[in-house]
């Protein structure tokens, strides 16, 4: 039996965002905890504003969102032609987050001639990610114009051993741009009109209401849907009627087709279906209200104290040089900084949030421990 609870998923729970102004080149951030609950910092009002007295999420922990490390990368000029053929694999299917990352990422490297040439996107889906990761080893281990979209959905399957034959040290980790908020979406034509009708059917009867996701069952997806039937007081969260799919996309074809009751995915993810009219977001994953989207409430608005973050960055082949490792984290870092990238975060819904190089692979270190153990207390992993 799959048990989980706030404090056991509290690696998922981002209790504030802080933007990095690089104007001073200085990150403004909170100091770590992992307490729980936010009575005793005030509650979110319905316009949004929050008294951000909660901390960051346990996989924040011992991270630094100091500016030192990025400007000194940025500083290095390094004797590299700039990368030419640049291929991007998304992991999975069109639509997905990893799919996101890619494309507005790749758009932006051409638009700005950070690279040589265009950009190409590939998708690669299977296992969650574990195809393309096994690819890259196997195939394009020094491949220096690859890239790889990633995020905690990644690390989540490795921290499980589900990318079999593989870990993480098997890649080198380049950056994250941003984080990505969890969202509870139904049909635009559904009867659920807000989260509190939906979670009530669910405790009625489990079997009832169906969620998809973009990753396998007890990885991230699925742990955002539990989190919140465990808020609202449902013992056995190992009833919750998740089907899982290859990616984001393949899941929002099913809940526009009318074969599932929810979708459970992050916000980038669906920007573009509730800007058309197709969906309703019952719910952002936040600590408060997104700029992109400013009519919809959090879970916390609602009764729900349960805020899920996602990273989305990227890595790349394991046997590039040191050198052309740094290119791309000096290349990715500017990119960060540019008003481009800025406005795409604040359309999609994401926060800041950046890490780079080494740092950036001891975050992921730090980040596969605490995984492993959060799994094997949930009963994911024995």
């Amino acid at each position: 039996m799959l048990v989980v609870n706030v404090n056991q998923c509290r690696f998922m729970a981002l209790r504030s965002l802080r933007s990095w102004r690089p104007e001073n080149g200085v990150q403004r951030h909170r100091q770590l905890d992992t307490t729980q609950g936010a009575a005793s910092n005030g509650p979110v009002s319905p316009a949004g504003k929050s008294n951000l007295g909660r901390n960051l999420p346990m996989w924040f922990n011992r991270t630094l969102f100091a500016a030192v490390g990025l400007t000194a990368t940025l500083s290095m000029q390094l004797a590299l032609a700039q990368p030419s053929g640049v291929e991007c694999i998304a992991p999975s299917d069109p639509g997905g987050g990893w799919d996101f990352t890619c494309r507005s990422v790749g758009r932006l490297l051409e638009e700005q001639d950070r690279v040589d040439g265009s950009v190409k996107v590939t998708n690669m889906s299977g296992g969650d990610g574990g195809v393309g990761m096994s690819y890259v080893v196997s195939k394009r281990n020094e491949d220096p114009n690859l890239l790889v979209a990633a995020s905690t959905a990644t690390i989540s399957n490795l921290a499980q051993d589900r990318y079999t034959g593989l870990d993480h040290e098997a890649v080198r980790w380049v950056a994250s741009l941003g984080a990505d908020f969890g969202a509870i979406v139904v049909r635009e034509d559904s009867p659920y009109e807000n989260l509190n009708q939906l979670l009530d059917d669910v405790m009625e009867d489990p079997s009832q209401v169906s969620f998809g996701g973009g990753s396998v069952a007890g990885t991230w997806d699925d742990l955002k849907v539990r989190l919140l039937a465990k808020a609202a007081g449902m013992e056995d969260i190992a009833d919750i009627n998740y089907v899982a799919f290859n990616s984001g996309g393949p899941a929002q074809t099913q809940l526009l087709g009318g074969h599932i009751d929810a979708y459970t995915g992050d916000f980038s993810e669906i920007a573009g279906q509730l800007e058309a009219g197709n969906v309703r977001v019952l719910a952002i994953l936040a600590p408060e209200r997104l700029a992109a989207a400013p009519d919809v409430p959090t879970a916390i608005e609602q009764g729900y104290d349960v805020i899920g973050a996602n990273w989305r960055g990227f890595y790349a082949p394991g046997n590039i040089s040191d050198e052309e490792y740094q290119e791309w984290v000096s290349i990715l870092g500017e990119l960060y900084q540019s008003e481009g990238w800025q406005e795409a975060m604040e359309a999609n819904g994401l926060g800041p949030f950046w890490q780079g190089g080494e740092e950036f692979g001891e975050f992921v270190d730090q980040n596969i421990e605490q995984l492993v153990e959060t799994s094997r207390e949930v009963g994911v992993l024995e």
